[in-house]
């Protein structure tokens, strides 16, 4: 039966965030997609999926089909996307809108180092400019005494590239070969960003694919490695799994050993092939990451001798500022 879509765009009372991980999942899996399977791969509560799945099929033309097994399945065209985006402003906007937020974000951490750079240099600029209007003998005495510090500093211009650049935190992130000057200076100032940005999201993701990879059916001890956890075997309480319960509508079943056995039907149903499903899947994928870890979190990556420096910089800038406006007096 096709989804006839009406005059409100429903895709637009959804969560953005929701709809689009749901949309993710629907590309995984070929536009063929079971409540389960969208739960499952994108990490959203049961509702939540069912919810996306029912707006967008309503907004994009897509199918409900029922499989030989008897489930239920969303079945998108190809354009959906291209659908969607043609009939809702909001969504055809929203790319424009997230670049114009990133670029907002990064004109300000350009405008502070930028002024820092511009303060040195005009600082000095200026010193400079006041000594050379002194007498000829007192111009090479201070100016002896201001330079034969030894100091020296030297701005590659290969680094403006880096300095300019409005996606320096994801090329950061994928970079291994250290940092150049201008990199040293944001990552002291405005840090390198947070590792375990967006973790929850890939918790439960990790979550609802090792239910569906074991057909459905866990122990707590199993998903006990992606829970905040300590010592799951050192205790009887299992109440750590009521969230996961709650989130993909599970049931707790007891074995003919006493064992409870945690039960998630609706992950136990897909759109995919019924061979590949549980065990067998798990075996055809290679599996999923048994556990959930955090990335310990360092505000600067940068060593010691960067953080100098930087911290160096500062300083220069600060006695120049100091000496400037003594001269001025």
């Amino acid at each position: 039966a096709r989804i006839r879509p009406g005059r409100i765009i429903e895709s637009d009372k959804l969560p953005a965030d929701v709809r689009k991980r749901t949309m993710e999942a629907v590309d995984k899996c070929g536009r063929r997609v079971t409540v389960g399977d969208v739960a499952s791969k994108a990490g959203i509560k049961l509702t939540e999926a069912q919810r996306a799945l029912q707006a967008l099929a309503s907004d994009t033309n897509g199918f409900l089909e029922v499989s030989d097994e008897g489930d239920v399945l969303y079945v998108f065209p190809k354009d959906y996307r291209s659908n969607l985006a043609a009939k809702s402003l909001r969504i055809k906007f929203e790319p424009l809108i997230e670049k114009t937020k990133s670029g907002a974000e990064y004109l300000i951490r350009v405008t502070f180092g930028t002024a820092l750079i511009a303060s040195i240099v005009i600082v000095y600029t200026t010193i400079i400019a006041i000594l050379t209007s002194s007498s000829e003998e007192d111009n090479r005495g201070r100016r002896g005494r201001s330079f034969d510090s030894g100091f020296s500093f030297y701005l590659n211009p290969a680094d403006l590239f880096w300095y300019w650049d409005p996606y320096y935190y994801r090329r950061r992130r994928v970079r291994k070969n250290g940092m150049n000057f201008i990199e040293s200076v944001f990552s002291f100032v405005f840090g390198d960003g947070d590792p375990n940005e967006g973790i929850e999201e890939e918790r439960w993701k990790l979550i609802g694919q090792y239910i569906a990879s074991n057909g459905g059916v866990v122990t707590a001890e199993e998903l006990a490695p992606y829970l905040d956890v300590e010592n799951a075997d050192k205790t009887d309480d299992d109440s750590y799994i009521l969230p996961v319960l709650l989130r993909f509508d599970g049931q707790p079943e007891v074995d003919e050993q006493g064992n409870i056995l945690y039960r998630f039907p609706s992950l136990q149903r897909t759109g995919g092939r019924k061979e590949y499903v549980g065990r067998k899947w798990n075996e055809f994928v290679g599996g999923v990451d048994k556990f959930f870890k955090e990335k310990k979190w360092d505000f600067s990556k940068i060593s010691n001798a960067e953080r100098a420096m930087v911290a160096g910089l500062g300083a220069f800038n600060l006695f120049g500022v100091i000496v400037l406006g003594t001269m001025l007096k």
